[in-house]
């Protein structure tokens, strides 16, 4: 079998998040759920689909920005809808503007996705919801009109009601997408909904989830889960009144994200966990942040971890060759890297940070447009990678950093959260618990060293 260059370095795409219901992409998922501290997917699941399929439940799911978060929630989302669910994902960074947003940006987006995905679902008459929209219309003095229309690119399927009520998908849809692309119409619609938040949790359970979780059931499903991806991706910036965007979503108004009338999973970004906040968040969701750590590399004693390397070596290997066994996988080795020491290096440079990972290797890819690729060639891409971070460390930066790696934890102050975002630190999981260590490729560096 002759690797086709072009076919691996597509197979390496950094952004390209697997589907695991689907077929190809099934071929190169790695499960790492055995140095991930468990089966934290089976969890999930058994939570809603065993323990709890007809009563709401809420989770918050975090984890380093490009650990693998998303892959795990389309997994999730594939268990699911075997055990009966209709499930809705999406991610929120296609809907709202990161850097503002507010708690009515997130429900109208959960509504109009939920609209949306249950297009076959016939909603009686949402009243409440369509003099919502009406009276954001007349207020925003927009050219939003409300009323029937079929086939609108980017809002799928529009529903139409026998008496030409609007649509929830379209109504909400052109209003979300005004105030992504508007700051200014942003702010004139949160004038308007924020005084009416209640209402609007109050008509989006009452007229469109509760009515579609019983019309689901009388056609023999479980129940509705809502999967908001990407709100860990919110900018950590301050708003007006001083609180940060994280802090004021979901410390200040988690309960009213926890209030929907249905399942939901929520995205958080990691560095909620060391913030002050961090017991109000837990207190308004009523549960612990659910965190996906990395794939180990070394144990904490600094000596490899044998498991977590025999896993990376296989997320890579498998996307050169995902029709061979693991086994005979191994056995090709050479014919991608130009010794196995290479394939080791690539891994523990990555410190297990798998879209880190499969972002070298394309670009080393890239770069040598040649087959084995060399040891050379991965330790310029390194070095520049290397290069470029250190240039964004201050002296008492490096001073934190030399005590993450000589402690193995970090503290709870914004110093801390920095470093957490910034990805120079980041969060493993063992037998006793999470630990913490920093970038590999910050260590190597003469800043450090000093």
């Amino acid at each position: 079998m002759v690797l086709d260059l072009r076919k691996f370095y597509k197979a390496t795409n950094p952004s390209k998040t697997l589907a695991v219901e689907k077929a190809e992409d099934r071929k190169y998922y790695i499960d790492f759920s055995s140095v991930r501290g468990g089966r934290i997917i089976e969890k999930l699941r058994d939570k809603i689909a065993l323990l709890s399929p007809d009563e709401p439940t809420c989770e918050l799911f975090t984890g380093h920005i490009g650990c693998g978060k998303s892959t795990e929630l389309l997994r999730l989302k594939a268990d699911l809808e075997q055990e009966g669910f209709h499930v809705v994902y999406f991610e929120s960074d296609q809907d709202l503007e990161m850097g503002d947003v507010d708690i009515g940006d997130i429900l109208l987006a959960i509504a109009r996705r939920v609209s949306v995905s249950l297009d076959t679902i016939r909603i009686n008459k949402p009243r409440g919801f369509k003099a919502l929209l009406d009276g954001a219309a007349k207020l925003l003095q927009t050219e939003i009109e409300l009323k029937a229309e079929v086939g609108v690119p980017g809002f799928g399927k529009i529903a139409v009601d026998g008496d030409g009520a609007v649509s929830l998908a379209l109504g909400i849809g052109k209003i979300t997408a005004k105030a992504k692309d508007s700051p200014n119409f942003r702010s004139r619609l949160r004038q308007y909904l924020e005084p009416q938040t209640n209402r609007l949790l109050e008509v989006m359970n009452q007229e469109l989830l509760e009515p579609a979780i019983e019309e689901l059931q009388q056609q023999g499903k479980q129940g509705l889960v809502v999967i908001v991806d990407n709100l860990d991706r919110v900018n950590a910036s301050q708003k007006p009144w001083g609180r940060s965007q994280p802090e004021y979503l979901f410390a200040d108004r988690g309960a009213q994200l926890r209030g929907l009338h249905c399942h939901v999973i929520y995205t958080i970004p990691l560095a909620l966990r060391f913030s002050n906040d961090y017991g109000i968040v837990t207190q308004r969701f009523m549960v612990d942040p659910i965190v996906l750590p990395m794939v180990p590399v070394q144990l904490r004693d600094g000596t490899d971890h044998e498991i977590g390397m025999a896993l990376l070596r296989q997320m890579v290997l498998a996307r050169a060759f995902p029709d061979l066994a693991p086994a005979q996988r191994l056995e090709k080795i050479t014919e991608i890297f130009d010794s196995p020491e290479t394939l080791d290096r690539l891994c523990r440079a990555s410190g297990g940070h798998v879209r880190r990972l499969l972002r070298l290797l394309n670009e080393w890819i890239m770069e040598e447009l040649q087959l084995p690729l060399s040891r050379k060639g991965l330790e310029s891409l390194i070095q520049a990678q290397r290069n470029r971070v250190v240039l964004a460390i201050g002296d008492d930066e490096w001073n934190l950093l030399r005590q993450v790696a000589q402690y193995k934890k970090v503290a709870g102050d914004d110093n801390y959260q920095r470093l957490i975002r910034s990805l120079f630190v980041y969060e493993y999981y063992d037998n006793e618990g999470s630990w913490f260590d920093i970038n590999p490729i910050l260590a190597e560096a003469k800043e450090f060293q000093r």
